[in-house]
């Protein structure tokens, strides 16, 4: 999920090495989306350029707690780019702390496929979330975005049940990346889901960000409305 187009190259995680999983020995479930946007935002910022887009993911997760993940997108960078498509593979582990706490803690790497120059990248990422509803996420990475310098990202969300079918979300989120690009930024989202016909889900969510983003990222930033039909499974 990338803001800027950017040509710095990265030494590649490999594809091998991130989804590779240790689930021998134990019983492991499959879990996946698929997703149709209007907008493909990403903390605060359009990846589509406004455009739709057609979206998947799938999840092994072991007994123990273990997980590997791969999930993809379009996505509409720079035409020097050649950037079309999006890959983000991940492994990690994820359980109970306690009655209500729980704990995710993910290595994530970011690739681009179809891209002419190396934009891939990688994070280090936790949530930790009460009671399902209200969860605290860091990323970490010291390639940021591909530009071989550090960038940390923190974000408080929490969602309201509105019945049996209908729930609230919000979200705010901070990114700080005065290493990569002398500045940090805020956004904001807010949204409301309907989960009209299971496995099935419509989404709207407002986003928007403040003066920082639309200065780092101009044209990508901003405010925008987003609507989206989403199914698990």
């Amino acid at each position: 999920m990338l803001s800027l187009p950017l040509s710095r190259a990265l030494p590649a995680l490999g594809l091998a090495a991130l989804s590779s999983l240790p689930l021998a020995g134990h019983a492991a479930t499959l879990g996946g989306n698929v997703t149709l946007t209007s907008d493909y935002v990403w903390r605060g910022t359009t990846q589509t350029q406004g455009d739709f887009a057609a979206q998947a993911g799938l999840k092994a997760t072991a007994d123990n707690g273990l997980y590997a993940s791969a999930w993809g997108s379009n996505v509409k960078f720079a035409p020097d780019t050649h950037a079309s498509s999006e890959l983000d593979l991940a492994v990690g582990w994820s359980g109970a702390l306690s009655q209500d706490w729980a704990l995710d803690t993910s290595l994530m790497q970011y690739r681009y496929p179809s891209s002419a120059v190396d934009l891939n990248w990688y994070e280090l990422g936790a949530t930790l979330t009460f009671r399902s509803n209200t969860w605290l996420q860091v990323g970490w990475s010291d390639d940021v975005m591909a530009t071989r310098a550090s960038g940390t990202y923190a974000q408080i969300g929490t969602r309201v049940p509105l019945g049996e079918h209908v729930r609230l979300e919000g979200a705010l989120g901070h990114y700080r990346l005065e290493d990569a690009y002398g500045d940090s930024y805020t956004h904001v989202q807010l949204g409301a889901v309907w989960a009209f016909k299971a496995p099935f889900e419509l989404r709207l969510t407002w986003h928007d960000t403040d003066s920082a983003a639309k200065d780092l990222f101009p044209g990508l930033a901003g405010s925008r409305v987003e609507a989206a039909l989403q199914a698990g499974f």
